[in-house]
């Protein structure tokens, strides 16, 4: 069973997501037999490689909610006890946001070597924990090559459009299915579930779908036999 989930590396609320889809795999009887794709979706697809770091990441919540930045510094401190509940250490007094485009494409790469969730997990932690700065391509290429992808093809993705073409595509579709937010998570291509829920939430989830997956289709009784034989 394939869970497809659209997320991005500058949002904090999608690496409490992947703990908590994490935590629900863990207690799924079926996990050995997911498949889990990570899907691109960039919040802010303007956004610079790199900015400035002399703007905190409070201004930058006041500026885009139009709130007080003490009010920002609030939410900033919600969001990291939340994160600590989970088991994560955000920094926000380090963090270095950036365009996630690039991060996108090697995870792309990543994919296609076996390596995504390993490479997801680096780059969410990087940056939401170790103040790296996401957008730079001298970062992201130490970031894949650290979880096994191979240095000359990690420049050579970076030093070329490769994977341009899929990370629009997973927009395309999240946007054809009305994503708006994420985490956003699809399970057999049919069920879905938006926001870092809990994983108990989560859990029912991939139930349900495991459940409805494994019964027979509507009106099915099993096989028919006629005079010339069974289908």
């Amino acid at each position: 069973m394939r869970i497809d989930v659209w997320s991005d590396i500058a949002c904090p609320w999608c690496y409490v997501g992947k703990r908590r889809l994490e935590a629900a795999l863990a207690r799924f009887p079926q996990k050995d037999s997911i498949e889990l794709v990570w899907r691109a979706f960039e919040l802010d697809t303007q956004a610079p490689p790199v900015r400035d770091p002399q703007v905190s990441y409070a201004e930058r919540l006041s500026r885009k909610y139009s709130v007080p930045v003490a009010d920002a510094q609030g939410m900033i401190e919600r969001m990291r006890r939340t994160a600590a509940a989970d088991g994560l250490d955000f920094r926000f007094d380090r963090i270095r946001p950036g365009n996630t485009f690039n991060a996108h494409r090697l995870l792309h790469l990543a994919h296609k070597n076996g390596l995504q969730d390993a490479l997801k997990e680096r780059l969410l932690r990087a940056y939401l924990s170790e103040g790296e700065a996401i957008g730079e391509t001298a970062v992201l290429r130490r970031l894949a090559v650290d979880v096994g992808l191979d240095d000359t093809e990690v420049q050579a993705v970076l030093d070329s459009d490769r994977f341009g073409l899929e990370v629009r595509q997973d927009e395309a579709e999240a946007s054809e299915r009305g994503i708006r937010g994420v985490p956003f998570f699809v399970v057999a291509g049919r069920f879905t579930l938006s926001g870092a829920q809990p994983p108990d939430a989560l859990l029912q989830l991939l139930t349900t779908a495991w459940q409805q997956l494994q019964a027979p289709p509507a009106g099915s009784e099993g096989e028919s036999c006629g005079p010339e034989g069974c289908g």
